[in-house]
């Protein structure tokens, strides 16, 4: 335990001056006692001695304003408080297949109502991230616990070109790193880009699951027809032991979707999002239909995790203070009808 106002613990000193005033002056009620003979002082009103029990309320407020004292001095420790936290980062696929109406209105529109659920549901703990992807990610909004600012940057997200889901992937890892005071991500294998920033360290190997605090739910219908390799980049995710949540948005019969004047068939890929979910340890969920949807991201709430922070506890010695203290005024008023 740490103090923020150490310098109020100089006040204990007053203590041991208190202690010895009050049995010089205990000795001083005896001197009297003895010398003028027995005049009710040290009895009860029942006439019995009081012995030791004429000490006991004094020996509460004692003790009431050491905790009061240490109380002042503003203590703080580290304390593991079970809470809901954590990062969890929407990632949409933006491609042009997503205009497909297969889930209707369309795949687009149907994923972006059930996110938006799905935000108005979490904890104020928990702060969600925004990516789209399409031949390239970017992320539309940083992780936030606001509301408002997470609602309208889904609702500006619209169906452009091709599909990348490393892209997508890959930019949701850059978003995590960065909110959690990390440098930058990047990896040249799935980065084609020509910026050559430098690149993090290469992790050791956790076990899935382990980075809990963070969480990535790719909104996809699986097709890639943009290079890297997607299972690539999800090693990379489950290196660090990252979640990926994969819902496959559209159905296997797929729908045709006009691109640039063309008419494109485009279908559900679930072979590639099993793969995905699979090797991150994460679930791998099929959306047919919006209500699906909807029931997906209900169970997608994150889980209690015990977070260790320092905590003030001043407000808990002053309510243990004063409840000593109202303690030792009860047995005074009970037993001499006087406060001590």
């Amino acid at each position: 335990m740490s103090f923020i106002w150490p310098v109020m613990l100089f006040v204990l000193l007053s203590i041991p001056l208190l202690v010895v005033w009050y049995i010089r002056r205990q000795r001083r009620r005896s001197l009297l006692a003895t010398r003028y003979g027995s005049m009710g002082i040290l009895q009860s009103t029942t006439g019995r001695k009081l012995g030791v029990q004429r000490h006991i309320p004094s020996l509460f407020f004692l003790i009431a304003l050491f905790i009061l004292i240490i109380g002042s001095a503003r203590p703080e420790s580290v304390v593991s408080l079970p809470r809901l936290s954590g990062t969890v980062i929407l990632a949409f696929d933006v491609s042009g297949s997503m205009a497909a109406t297969d889930l209707k209105p369309t795949r687009m529109d149907a994923a972006k109502v059930a996110a938006q659920d799905f935000i108005k549901n979490q904890p104020p703990t928990v702060q969600i991230g925004v990516v789209a992807f399409s031949d390239g990610g970017f992320s539309a909004q940083a992780p936030t616990n606001d509301q408002g600012a997470l609602l309208k940057a889904i609702a500006r997200l619209s169906p452009q070109r091709g599909s990348s889901l490393a892209n997508g992937i890959l930019a949701a890892l850059t978003t995590i790193a960065v909110s959690d005071g990390q440098t930058h991500f990047y990896s040249s294998s799935v980065n084609p880009s020509n910026q050559t920033p430098s690149p993090t360290a290469t992790p050791t190997p956790v076990p899935q699951g382990t980075y809990t605090s963070a969480a990535i739910v790719l909104l996809t219908d699986g097709e890639n027809n943009e290079s890297p390799d997607p299972i690539t980049t999800a090693q990379l995710a489950a290196d660090r032991g990252i979640r990926i949540y994969t819902i496959g948005i559209g159905s296997p019969a797929g729908a045709d979707v006009k691109i640039d004047g063309f008419s494109i068939h485009t279908q559900l890929d679930e072979a590639a999002l099993q793969q995905i979910s699979q090797l991150t340890g994460g679930v791998y969920y099929n959306a047919e239909n919006e209500q699906d949807l909807r029931q997906i991201y209900g169970n997608l709430n994150t889980q209690v995790e015990i977070k260790t922070q320092k905590t003030e506890l001043t407000s808990i010695f002053a309510g243990v203070g004063i409840l000593v203290m109202l303690m030792g005024s009860a047995f005074s008023m009970l037993w001499f009808s006087r406060l001590p």
